[in-house]
C-alpha cells in the first residue's frame, strides 16, 4: 500500500506508538525522520491533486456507504502541507528545548504523533462522523500536551481547555445525530445536494449546534476564554503547535461545511460570524496591548488574528476571493505564530523571565531571535511582501467588490493594532539591560528554527499564485 493518503495517517500513529514504547522522553530522532517522510508524502499528494484533481481512498477497500472514504481536494491538500511543514521545524526546536529533561517531554513525542495523525485524518475525512472522531483525537492530544508539564497553572489551563473541547464535541455530535436522523447518511458528498433552504427544523438546529461547537473549539470571541491560559501557559513548542495548527482544524471544518453541506443555510449566519471576527480582532488586540507577560501577549494575538478568518464568511462568493483570503490567512498565521512562539520561547529561556520588562537588552544579545519575532510581526501586521499582506489584500479586494466598506476598516484597524503590540516587544528589547541581568545561552538550532518559520511567512506572499492554483485544482 503506497497511497500517501493512508500513510499520512498511519505513519504518525506508528512513530507515536514507537515513542511511547521507547520510554518517557524518547523518540525525538524518530519523529524528525518520520516528519521528513510526511512532508514528502504531503507534497506528493498536492502534486497529484494539481495533476488530476480531487481524489478518494476507500479504507481497506470498503468505500462508503458500507465502509469509510478518505478524500483530498485543494483545500485539504494545502492544510496537509501546512501541517507537516510547521511540525517538522517545531520538532527540531522541541528536541533542543527539552534537552534538559523537563517534565513536559515525558510524553511530548507520543502526544504530538497522535495530534498530527488526528489532524491529517481530519483533513482527509469525508463524512461528518469521522470528522468528529478525528476532532476528538486532536482535542485530547492537545489537552494532554498542555497538561504535560504538571504545574498547577498548566493543569488548570488544560482542564479549562478540556471542558471547552468536550462541550464543543457534544454539540457537534448532537448535530451529526440530527442530520443522520433527517437524511439517513453522514457522507458529505451525499448530503450536499439534500440540504437546502427548505430543510426541516432538525437540520437547521443541527447546523446551529455544529457551528456553535466548532466556534467554541476555534476560540473565536466570545468563546475564547480557554485559549490564552492554554497557549500562554504551555511550553513554547506546544504553544506553537496549538496556535499554528490545532485551532485551524475546527476553522477548516466550519469553512468546509459552509462551502459544502450547509452552504444554503450558512448564508443566514454569515454577517454574525463576520461581526464576531471583528470583535475578536478588537478584544484580542486590546488584551495584547495590556498584558505584561510576553507569552500571553502572543496568545492574545492569536485570539485577534483568528478574527480575520471569520471575516471571510460575509464575503464568500463564486469569485473565490474571500476563500483565497481565508486560506492564505490561515497559512500565513500558522507560520508566523509558530515562529513567534518559538522566538518567545528562546527569549524566555535566555532571560529567565516571562515579562516584557525582562526583555531589555536582548536586541544586542540575541539579534537573530528578535529579527525572527519582527518578521513574524510583519506578517501579522499585513505588510508586504508577507503572506499576511496578501491575505489582507484579498480580503479588502473582496470587501470592495461587494461594496462592504466596513470590513475594509476592520482589516486596516486590525493591522494597526497588531503593529502596536508587536512594537511593544521590539521597543523593550532595544532598551539597555541592567548590569546584573541574567543571561543563559540557548542552542542555535532553536534560534534558526524561529527564523526559518518567520522567513517562510514572509516569502509566502511571493508564492500565492502557486498556492491558489492548488486550491482551485482540487475544488
Amino acid at each position: 500500500m503506497t497511497d500517501p493518503i493512508a500513510w499520512l495517517i498511519l505513519l504518525p500513529l506508528f512513530w507515536a506508538t514507537a515513542a511511547f514504547l521507547l520510554g518517557p522522553g524518547r523518540g525525538a530522532r524518530l519523529a524528525i525522520a518520520a516528519l521528513l517522510a510526511q512532508c514528502g508524502l504531503a507534497l506528493q499528494l498536492a502534486a497529484d491533486v494539481i495533476d488530476g484533481g480531487a481524489r478518494t481512498h476507500a479504507v481497506g477497500g470498503w468505500g462508503a456507504p458500507l465502509g469509510i472514504d478518505l478524500a483530498v481536494g485543494g483545500l485539504s491538500a494545502l492544510m496537509l502541507v501546512l501541517t507537516q511543514a510547521i511540525a517538522l521545524p517545531l520538532a527540531v526546536y522541541a528536541r533542543a528545548y527539552f534537552a534538559d529533561g523537563a517534565p513536559a517531554v515525558r510524553y511530548f513525542w507520543t502526544l504530538t504523533g497522535f495530534l498530527l495523525a488526528g489532524l491529517n485524518a481530519l483533513f482527509l475525512a469525508a463524512d461528518l462522523f469521522n470528522l468528529y472522531v478525528t476532532l476528538e483525537l486532536v482535542g485530547l492530544a492537545a489537552v494532554g500536551l498542555v497538561a504535560a508539564g504538571g504545574s498547577a497553572r498548566q493543569v488548570a489551563a488544560a482542564l479549562r481547555y478540556l471542558f471547552a473541547a468536550l462541550v464543543g464535541s457534544v454539540m457537534y455530535l448532537l448535530g451529526v445525530a440530527l442530520i443522520y436522523g433527517a437524511h439517513g447518511t453522514v457522507s458529505l458528498q451525499t448530503l450536499a445536494p439534500l440540504v437546502d433552504a427548505r430543510a426541516p427544523a432538525a437540520v437547521w438546529i443541527a447546523c446551529g449546534l455544529m457551528l456553535a461547537g466548532l466556534m467554541l473549539k476555534t476560540a473565536i470571541f466570545p468563546f475564547h476564554y480557554w485559549l490564552p491560559p492554554a497557549h500562554g501557559g504551555a511550553p513554547a513548542p506546544v504553544s506553537a503547535l496549538l496556535s499554528a495548527l490545532v485551532v485551524k482544524a475546527s476553522f477548516y471544518l466550519i469553512l468546509r461545511l459552509s462551502l459544502e453541506v450547509f452552504a444554503p443555510l450558512a448564508a443566514t449566519a454569515a454577517t454574525a460570524l463576520g461581526l464576531l471576527g471583528a470583535a475578536a480582532i478588537a478584544w484580542g488586540s486590546w488584551q495584547a496591548l495590556r498584558t505584561v507577560h510576553i507569552k500571553m501577549l502572543v496568545a492574545w494575538s492569536t485570539v485577534a488574528q483568528l478574527g480575520y478568518l471569520f471575516l471571510v464568511f460575509p464575503l464568500l462568493a463564486p469569485d473565490g476571493l474571500a476563500l483565497q483570503a481565508g486560506v492564505m490567512q490561515a497559512i500565513a498565521h500558522g507560520l508566523a505564530k509558530a515562529a513567534m512562539f518559538a522566538a518567545v520561547g528562546v527569549l524566555m529561556l535566555a532571560t529567565g523571565r516571562d515579562t516584557l520588562e525582562g526583555l531589555a537588552g536582548v536586541a544586542g544579545r540575541m539579534p537573530l531571535t528578535l529579527f525572527a519575532f519582527g518578521l513574524a510581526g510583519v506578517t501579522l501586521m499585513g505588510l508586504p511582501p508577507s503572506g499576511g499582506f496578501l491575505a489582507k489584500w484579498l480580503l479588502i479586494e473582496a470587501a470592495l467588490t461587494h461594496g462592504q466598506w466596513g470590513w475594509v476598516a476592520v482589516v486596516i484597524a486590525g493591522g494597526l493594532l497588531a503593529a502596536a503590540y508587536v512594537f511593544r516587544v521590539l521597543r523593550q528589547a532595544f532598551l539597555l539591560a541592567p548590569a546584573d541581568s541574567p543571561f543563559h545561552p540557548v542552542p542555535r538550532s532553536m534560534e534558526w528554527t524561529a527564523f526559518v518559520l518567520a522567513t517562510a511567512s514572509m516569502l509566502l506572499g511571493l508564492q500565492g499564485v502557486e498556492l491558489m492554483s492548488l486550491l482551485a485544482a482540487g475544488s
